[in-house]
Formats: C-alpha cells, structure tokens, sequence
C-alpha cells in the first residue's frame, strides 16, 4: 500500500512514513479486542529497514522545521488539537477496541487529554527560548584578551526523537511526547506498543492534514521488540523518549548510553497511600476513592495508580472492610456498556501475569479479602478488583508492579514505619499522603522518595514536573519541563 488513503475498517494498515501509508517489509500481524478477542485491525510489522528509511527522512526534514518560525509551528499543533477534538467521537470505537477501555477513560481519559497537549505546545512553541546573561568582566588569558562578556542560555532541538510508548494510554501517551518534540523542531519516529497501535497509525494524516510537513512524523510498529531495538541503535537518533517497564527502560538506557543519546524514561510505579493517624471522616474517604480508582481507573493498568495502601494498624481492618465493600460493588464487564467500570486487561498474557501474582501472594500467606478469581465472563481478559490483606513489605506483591486491578494493604506503626514501607520499594513514580493536617503532610512527603505526592488527592496538574526517583525514571517532562526535556541548551558568548 502507498498513498494517503486512510486503510478502510478492520482492514490491512500500512506504516505512517514521509506523509503517506507505506508498505511494511515484514507483514502484518492482528491487533485483537481485549473484550470480544476478536480482530480489530492488522498491523504493520515493520523491521530495521522501514525504521532506517524513517529517521532518514526524519533527519532530512527536520532542519528546516527546526528554522521554522516558532508561531508557525504553534499554529500547526493548535490544528492538530482543534482536529483530534473534531475526529474524537470517530476515533473512540477504534481506539476503544484495541485497548479494551471502558466508555468513560475512552471518551474522557484517552483522546482529550491528547489534544489539551498538543494545544498546550501549541503555546510552549512561542515560550522564549533564551535566557540571558548578566555581563561579566573577565580577565585577560592566553585564550582571548578580557572585557566584558555577554552571554545566553538557548535552548536548541535535538534532531530526530524516538518515541516508544506503552500500551494503556496510546494515543495521550504519544501526543504528550510528539506535541514537545516537535513544538521544539524536532522530528519524531514514533514505535506505539504492539497491543494497540492502530489510533497511533491515524495520527499521521490527521496531523499531514493540520499542515506539518511531510517527513517530521512517522509511525512504525512492529508485534517484537525489533523496530523499537532499530529505533534506539539508529545513529541518527539523537533522543529516546520511552514509557513503559523499568525492565525494558534499563536496556533502551544501556543500548543509548553508548551513543551518548538523550533519555527520558517514565517507568514502573508501585504507588503509596498513606493513611495518617489523624485523618478524620474527609480525608479517608478521599483515600478510598484514591486507591479505589487502582480498581476502576482501566483496570489497573497505570503507572500512577496508589496500589498500596498503608493504613496505622489500629485503623487497619476498618480500612479494609470499607475498600472491600467499594471492589465489591464495581460492575465488571462489556467496556462498551456505559454501566461498567472494570473492563478488560490488554491481553490474555497481561491477565495471566496477574493472576500469577494473586496465586504467589496466597502462598506467600497474603488474605484475599475480594477477587482474586476470573469472573465468569467469555470472551475477554477479565481480573475481578481484588483486594489483598495481611500483605507484609517482603511480599512480591508489596514490591513488585502488578498493572492490574490488584491493591494490596499494608498497616504499619507509627508515621517512621510509613516511611520506612513507602521507600522500600526500587520505585519513587507517584505516592500520596492522606490526613486532616495539610501541614503535616507536606511535610511527611519531603521524606518521601518519589518524583511525584499527591496531599489528599489523586488528581494531577498539568505544568508540574512529571518523573520518577530510583527506577521509576530518569528525567522529566510536562509543561515547560517538557520543552526542556526534548531540547538541548546551548551557551552562547560574545564581547560586550
């Protein structure tokens, strides 16, 4: 297939590449409704030459983007986000059956977030991109003679980014790396996870159409890890933006290490929520809600999600009783079906992989108080919300991330052992911190090691730094930060 004709219903998608569908070298394979288990769509199997002909294009065409003036470029993501807006109610059936997400994260959570970011970089493109320098008188030497000496720090592109992205939340996941990329003129080579990359494909006409020129986006997907291992090895990548596991982060580091290529990395999370002892009616029942959207937030399949909550033990079983009660309540099933609130897991290797963990916790002396058997729903890849107790910080479950619809409770003793139960896991993604005391909790998460606290809510904010401690990551991105992130800084000097 070549041309601009987008692929007609379930059929044969080709890679997105220099503005057109191109034929892939390797085939297709089937994308399946995590739901239905039926196929959605095929996808390209694109190999180390379709990935080589796209950095190479890349490469060509980004000089000039990059000599672009800023407004321009701010006009075409504003585009890009007045037509994802437009093209939403035709994208969410696609999308929705490729990833399995229930109606609601699939109209609210999946393609609006993706165009508030290509809108937001939309305006980052026009931020200043200089900061200068106050003079300073400088001595003689054998380099130059002295004076007074101007100078600026200029934040400049990096060339060609590879953008690898997980599967839970496709298309916002991409958009949150594409839209800075390119506000900062760069080009982008895109690799969407194997699962469901089928939205990501329909970004390139969409954005060919809001007038970004051929050659600066290019998707390739692929059923392995080859066009992704391509993609970071390719010489003419100058950055590697990945989300996923911190397991596939460490390789992605140590294969770019040895170009010296740029790195963002937002990886694995094993979230706290700790319930301080004077947390009145308020601020429990925001915990509840907080750790029960690990349950309904799509099935559990978030980095961010408070997957361990860490009650005082005098407070623990009524703590426990109370999320039994809201698990137990959820309705499990049809992500079609605006009723429900837990749909599927990805795949039938994703839901094997926690049923495995559920199995080990129970041998390991965990108390499965809710869950913790398939629900009896065929077809589809369905975890029922389980709720594990009597969980001790040695268990693989207290330690280890799940991605599914799985919490785990933990008491604890006093406010040290919190801490103490919080650390004492290789991530730091997101935690948070629950109590009537604003004050005291602010202070508590200084002593957390963890990129990101949440003061008795799970919601976000936009421009705020987003990253990981320890394992969770390197680097950060979100806002300005964003800009910073896929730019390079540059000093410049001249005799004033």
């Amino acid at each position: 297939m070549s041309g601009t004709d987008r692929p007609a219903g379930r059929g044969a998608y080709g890679l997105w590449a220099g503005g057109e569908w191109r034929e892939p070298e390797g085939g297709h394979y089937p994308v399946t409704d995590p739901a239905t288990e039926e196929r959605v769509g095929l996808a390209p199997e694109g190999g180390r030459a379709d990935v080589d002909a796209a950095v190479r294009a890349a490469g060509a065409a980004q000089e000039e983007w990059a000599r672009t003036a800023p407004a321009e470029r701010a006009a075409v993501l504003e585009r890009v986000a007045a037509l994802l807006e437009e093209r939403t109610p035709d994208l969410v059936p696609l999308l929705q059956a490729e990833t399995g997400a229930t109606t609601k994260v699939a109209r609210g959570m999946q393609l609006p977030p993706a165009a508030d970011r290509f809108r937001r970089y939309a305006r980052g493109a026009v931020e200043p991109d200089t900061v200068p320098l106050a003079p300073q008188p400088v001595r003689a030497s054998a380099l130059a003679p002295g004076g007074l000496i101007g100078g600026a720090a200029v934040r400049r592109p990096l060339g060609v980014v590879g953008c690898i992205t997980s599967y839970n939340f496709p298309v916002a996941n991409l958009a949150g790396k594409v839209a800075p990329a390119l506000a900062m003129g760069n080009a982008v080579v895109c690799k969407p996870a194997p699962q469901d990359p089928l939205t990501c494909l329909e970004l390139g006409p969409l954005l060919s159409e809001a007038g970004l020129p051929d050659g600066l986006f290019h998707v390739v997907t692929g059923s392995g890890p080859a066009a992704g291992e391509a993609l970071v090895e390719h010489d003419g990548v100058g950055m590697v933006s990945f989300t996923g596991s911190t397991a596939v982060g460490k390789r992605i580091a140590e294969t770019a290490g040895r170009g010296m290529k740029r790195t963002l990395m937002e990886l694995g999370g094993k979230g706290a929520a700790i319930l301080l002892a004077d947390a009145d009616e308020a601020a429990l029942t925001r915990c509840l809600g907080a750790v029960a959207s690990t349950w309904a937030f799509h099935s559990g399949q978030i980095c961010t999600a408070p997957t361990r909550v860490l009650v005082q033990r005098s407070r623990y079983e009524e703590v426990v009783e109370r999320l039994a009660q809201l698990a137990g309540a959820m309705t499990v099933g049809d992500p079609t079906d605006r009723a429900t609130v837990v749909g599927p897991l990805v795949s039938a290797a994703q839901r094997d992989r926690v049923e495995r963990y559920v199995a080990g916790a129970r041998e390991q002396g965990a108390r499965v108080v809710t869950g913790g058997t398939r629900p009896d729903l065929k077809p589809g890849h369905y975890v029922a919300p389980t709720l594990l107790a009597d969980v001790t910080p040695e268990m693989t479950v207290a330690r280890e991330e799940i991605f599914g619809p799985v919490v785990v409770a933990l008491p604890y003793e006093d406010e040290e052992d919190a801490v103490r139960i919080a650390n004492g896991t290789p991530y730091g993604l997101y935690d948070y911190v629950f109590g009537a005391d604003a004050g005291h909790a602010w202070a508590l998460a200084s002593r957390l090691r963890s990129g990101n606290v949440g003061i008795n809510t799970a919601q976000r904010h936009p421009e705020t730094p987003f990253g990981g401690f320890k394992e969770s990551g390197v680097g950060r991105d979100g806002g300005s930060f964003g800009l910073h992130a896929y730019s390079e800084l540059q000093s410049v000097v001249w005799p004033s």
